[in-house]
């Protein structure tokens, strides 16, 4: 008999669904473990993941607060805390989502509104499929920053600019990162044990500072 394929990404796309049925679908779901709602002008995506694209996200998540730690970086991690903009009909769940130079402002918010809060500095994308729905129109409406993508085991660093992202070398939110860097600890986590890992990242900080 052969082995069950389990998918990484389970997803359906809606169309022409109204904002109001949108925040009714949320309220329901509330923190429903491994469902992510997207919503943007009308199109709904709601994705139920795995741990093929939990895992990942797991790792950069670490990663960011590793280095932040050993560089002395202010950082507040909101995981896939609910995004929402009423006025632009976007909303978003992200895999990771990080704030930095606005840590302190949003640290103790047990929500945010991003008409009056700062949108997150970083956010963590994982692709183990394709998704239907394009998020970074998205994040570049609500004005994230710096998007880390996740590929077929490689990651791509995106900035801001000009309303639309563009590939970048090093982070913007921890310069001292590079994506080829982050690339080689995502795919050694698998390999290397915990402690081992770790260490390596942490030389690697220190040497690079």
């Amino acid at each position: 008999m052969p082995a069950a394929t389990v998918h990484p990404v389970a997803r359906v796309v809606l169309r022409d669904i109204s904002w109001s049925l949108y925040e009714r679908l949320i309220g329901e779901l509330g923190d429903a473990p491994g469902t992510k709602v997207t919503y943007d002008n009308g199109l709904l995506q709601i994705m139920v993941v795995s741990a093929a694209h939990d895992n990942p996200n797991r790792t950069l998540a670490g990663i960011v607060e590793i280095v932040a730690e050993e560089t002395g970086t202010d950082v507040c991690h909101l995981g896939s805390t609910t995004f929402q903009r009423p006025d632009l009909l976007k909303g978003f769940e992200p895999d990771s989502c990080f704030y930095f130079r606005h840590a302190g402002a949003v640290r103790d918010k047990d929500d945010i509104d991003l008409t009056v809060d700062p949108p997150p500095e970083l956010v963590i994308e994982v692709d183990v499929t394709s998704h239907s729905l394009d998020r970074f129109p998205i994040f570049a409406a609500v004005g994230v920053a710096e998007v880390w993508r996740y590929t077929d085991g490689t990651v791509t660093m995106y900035a801001l600019h000009d309303g639309a992202y563009r590939p970048v070398s090093n982070s913007l939110a921890l310069p001292v990162l590079t994506a080829e860097a982050v690339t080689d600890f995502a795919r050694s986590y698998r390999r290397v044990k915990y402690p081992e890992w770790t260490a390596r990242l942490r030389r690697h900080i220190r040497q690079a500072t």
